[in-house]
């Protein structure tokens, strides 16, 4: 690979954004990106300061068509890392970068410096070669794995310097190293906590047991009353607005690879769990679920301490799917637990700030033919379509403050380790986004422009 020791120049910077002693280090990584996309003749870089971590941006404008004809491309990536630790469990130093068996070990490797550093090598190559067909923006930030706390804000107050038809995040990867995929949405995000309030301390339970309410018990009753036994959720109105998925969208998901056994031994689980009507891989990816993340309360040391404690709590966040609301839902959720609550107990429900809506991709946009036949050509396989379980809120801010979709677009396979230790990128699968980069932007600006003319 061209330029390896520049990668690894970059892997070497430790850009943590969760610890504040790093924030030096993300800075300089940012600094870093600054100077090799200016390298790469990439103009109008600059560093955008806000109330977080930096954002880098450049551009560069279409060589073979008209600029204003062109349609714009944004490449999106982070250049901020998670914490390495447990350090004992590395083979190597995890911010030195290191090469075996065709793969680079370091932390951000495959998240997210193995996606940002091909993308502007494609670029580079491009420009040099006078033939970028397209108009390129670059934004590159610095607090995706903290959750992008200030990213919304810098996009809405540059709307004009992000403005764009399309959006690659080369941050991702594909769901299997045999056969490609392309992500068509993520879910939403609703979270709460429920406080139940007993006596005003914590009392003996040999003296009160019996005639008080133990908020422990209430809040458990609270819980269970909040899905049946195979795992439907019962909250009123829950499943209301979910979006109907077709019969051919899942026998698509039903195509993807799935080995169940591999999968619970994996985990370490002796059984899956859910709506017995729906798959694992439709449980994941198309319905909606809710899940206590967190439950506290009463004595917690060794022994036994004989108290009916003063209060309980516990954190629930929701999955969503296409057409459910996270504020209708948190709304519902309240509702449902001030009906179920038990006599003798004041609960408090508490919606948490950062909810998301879900994210889909519609079938007929018309960048989805272009990145499907780009992955077929790198891997001599048709790709198929998946959703991720988890929630992007990235991906719903550019389509809500940029009228745009984002499409994932990277290639680091499911075992790179990401956010454990020992992560890696695999040589191979840098030069395929590389490569894969290139196509992409030729065969959609040939397709916009022939879309224009007809």
């Amino acid at each position: 690979m061209k330029h390896l020791e520049e990668f690894l120049e970059f892997l070497s910077i430790p850009s943590i954004s969760a610890l504040p002693e790093h924030r030096p280090d993300v800075e300089k990584a940012a600094e870093w990106l600054k100077d090799r996309m200016t390298r790469a003749e990439i103009e109008d870089v600059r560093v955008i300061a806000g109330p977080g971590n930096p954002i880098v941006f450049g551009r560069k404008n279409a060589q073979t068509l008209s600029p204003e004809t062109a349609p714009t491309v944004l490449i999106y990536g982070h250049y901020d890392v998670q914490p390495a630790d447990p350090f004992e469990e590395w083979n190597s130093p995890p911010f030195e970068g290191h090469v075996r068996d065709g793969k680079v070990f370091a932390r951000g490797s495959a998240d997210d410096k193995g996606g940002v550093f091909p993308a502007l090598m494609a670029a580079e190559e491009a420009i040099k070669e006078n033939s970028l067909p397209l108009n390129l923006k670059f934004l590159f930030e610095g607090e995706e794995e903290i959750g992008s706390p200030t990213l919304k804000s810098l996009l809405e107050s540059h709307r004009d310097l992000f403005a764009c038809n399309l959006v690659l995040s080369v941050d991702g990867g594909m769901y299997s190293n045999e056969v490609p995929s392309i992500t068509m949405g993520c879910r939403g995000l609703a979270a709460i906590q429920i406080d139940v309030l007993g006596p005003h301390t914590d009392v003996h339970s040999g003296g009160h047991g019996g005639v008080i309410n133990n908020p422990i018990q209430a809040l458990a009753a609270i819980l269970c009353s909040m899905k049946d036994q195979d795992g439907r959720i019962t909250v009123e109105g829950f499943y209301d607005d979910v979006a109907y998925v077709s019969e051919e969208e899942r026998r698509k998901i039903a195509e993807a690879p799935f080995d169940q056994d591999e999968y619970m031994k994996r985990l370490g689980v002796p059984d899956l769990f859910g709506e017995p009507e729906f798959t694992p891989l439709e449980r994941m990816w198309i319905r909606p679920t809710l899940d206590p993340n967190g439950i506290w309360g009463g004595f917690q040391g060794e022994g036994v301490k004989t108290i009916i404690p003063a209060r309980a709590s516990c954190k629930i966040t929701c999955r969503l799917v296409p057409n459910q609301d996270p504020e209708s839902i948190a709304t519902a959720l309240k509702a449902h637990v001030m009906k179920h609550a038990p006599r003798g107990v004041r609960v408090n429900v508490t919606t948490f700030p950062g909810n998301s809506k879900p994210y889909v991709i519609p079938d007929d946009h018309q960048a989805l033919p272009v990145v499907a036949s780009v992955l077929e050509q790198l891997y001599g396989k048709e790709p198929i379509p998946v959703r991720l379980g988890g929630t992007l809120p990235i991906a719903r801010a550019f389509l809500d403050i940029l009228d745009t979709y984002l499409f994932f677009f990277a290639m680091s396979g499911p075992d790179s380790g990401a956010h454990g230790p020992n992560e890696f990128i695999r040589i191979d699968e840098m030069e395929r986004l590389r490569k894969g980069l290139r196509l992409f932007w030729d065969r959609y600006s040939e397709a916009v422009v022939e879309r224009g003319s007809k």
